[in-house]
């Protein structure tokens, strides 16, 4: 039935690697089941040292679906980290407090929460800005610096990113989200790897539950 969704570690004798649902504890992140963080230093870091300027106050919400795969180095900044832009200095006076907050009003808009869909691989230190959503089956590459939606099932790299391509037909890619074989049962899945790890849609859909 594969590893225990429940187990932090699940690779005893490889512990940079962890299933972030059982490491991260804030109630403004939400992470789906099996989706890992793997760094030389501690999966169990990845809260401090990869989601950013990720203050209550703002109340900006990362969510991250199942099956993702995230590299050392990955960056979420969270809306916390924006400045003001509406008046002539973007400095945050405010923030340093001192009297320099006195008739500030916080800004109440954000560029909304951050979203990772299902089975999405992220690439050694890339960075996610603010309210960004990606789309299930998407991978980015290394160092890449998303500041747009990224489509599912679509690769990109650069800063900023930009896309390489599509790694399926579009029909393809409809099918396979409605598909969405990350939420089948663990059972289904399991039985059904060869299918997944697979390119054959047609055996796909035959494998899905009725």
């Amino acid at each position: 039935m594969g590893p225990d969704p429940e187990l932090a570690f699940p690779l005893s004798e490889f512990p940079q690697l962890g299933f972030l649902n059982c490491l991260v504890d804030h109630p403004h992140v939400t992470i789906g089941d099996y989706s890992y963080y793997d760094d030389p230093d501690g999966p169990q870091h990845f809260l401090e040292k990869c989601v950013k300027y990720h203050f209550d106050f703002v109340g900006d919400e990362l969510i991250i679906g199942r099956f993702c795969a995230f590299a050392t180095g990955v960056q979420f900044i969270m809306n916390g980290a924006n400045h003001p832009m509406d008046g002539f200095s973007t400095y945050p006076f405010a923030a340093m407090g001192r009297g320099w907050e006195a008739g500030y009003e916080w800004p109440k808009n954000s560029r909304g929460n951050t979203i990772i869909g299902n089975d999405v691989w992220i690439g050694r230190e890339a960075m996610i800005m603010p309210g960004v959503t990606i789309g299930d089956g998407a991978i980015v590459g290394a160092r890449a610096v998303v500041s747009r939606d990224v489509p599912a099932y679509t690769i990109v790299a650069g800063n900023p990113a930009q896309i390489v391509r599509k790694r399926f037909d579009q029909d393809v890619i409809d099918r396979l989200c409605r598909i969405a074989w990350w939420n089948w049962d663990i059972a289904t899945i399991t039985r059904n790897l060869n299918i997944i790890r697979g390119a054959d849609l047609e055996a796909m859909v035959r494998a899905a539950p009725q």
